[in-house]
């Protein structure tokens, strides 16, 4: 669709009026917005991977992420008018302390929501305990952290150590994600899962809540 991938553009650009208007007329239109935001996510995360070459800077990236939000100011409303889902579970996201990056990590909040998922986004540059603080207030089963930065990929591993000497790592599990990670890492550190993209993150996280449901 046309507009679909003028919106694309717009979030390229940085665009957050035009993206705003176009996400209004594509809700006018009664388009299918589940696969319209899918479609914006490709866009973000080729918008990263410009990053990742410096092919852009980071007011670029800002500007693109503020774009994405103005379509999704628009779109959320819309898909709350469904019918109340029932609760699947609650997932704490955030990218690993020292780590400012959060278009991975938000693409990975933005989608677990529409799938059903309460989350509870905790943005850039979390500490370890912060995670496990918050994964005990809001009792979430599933702890998400984004590095996109070999420094900061300890910072999982610092989350799963207090897990274990809190003795809460049976009830929390952990996923990992970000370009320098891998399933080799994911297992080597002991996490329950990883993710190679956004909707990767999702099946994992499904796959792990319907694990635990079964145990129940």
């Amino acid at each position: 669709m046309e507009q679909v991938q003028r919106l694309r553009t717009a979030l390229a650009e940085g665009d957050e009026d035009t993206s705003t208007d176009l996400a209004r007329a594509l809700v006018e239109q009664g388009a299918d917005l589940p696969a319209v935001i899918a479609e914006l996510a490709l866009e973000m995360e080729d918008v990263g991977r410009r990053f990742e070459r410096m092919d852009i800077f980071l007011p670029e990236v800002l500007f693109s992420a503020d774009a994405m939000k103005a379509a999704m100011a628009v779109f959320g409303p819309e898909l709350a008018k469904g019918a109340a889902r029932e609760r699947k579970g609650t997932v704490v996201v955030g990218t690993a302390r020292g780590d400012m990056h959060q278009i991975g990590k938000d693409l990975v909040a933005l989608f677990l929501g529409i799938a059903g998922y309460e989350v509870v986004d905790m943005g850039a540059d979390v500490d370890p305990l912060e995670f496990i603080h918050r994964a005990e207030e809001t009792k979430a089963e599933i702890i998400g952290i984004s590095s996109l930065m070999t420094t900061t990929m300890p910072g999982a591993t610092e989350v799963i150590d207090i897990l274990k000497d809190k003795g809460l790592r049976d009830r929390v599990k952990i996923i990992v994600g970000g370009a320098p990670t891998s399933q080799e890492w994911a297992d080597k550190i002991g996490a329950d899962g990883w993710a190679e993209d956004s909707s990767g993150a999702v099946d994992v996280v499904k796959e792990l809540t319907a694990t635990e449901s079964g145990r129940a």
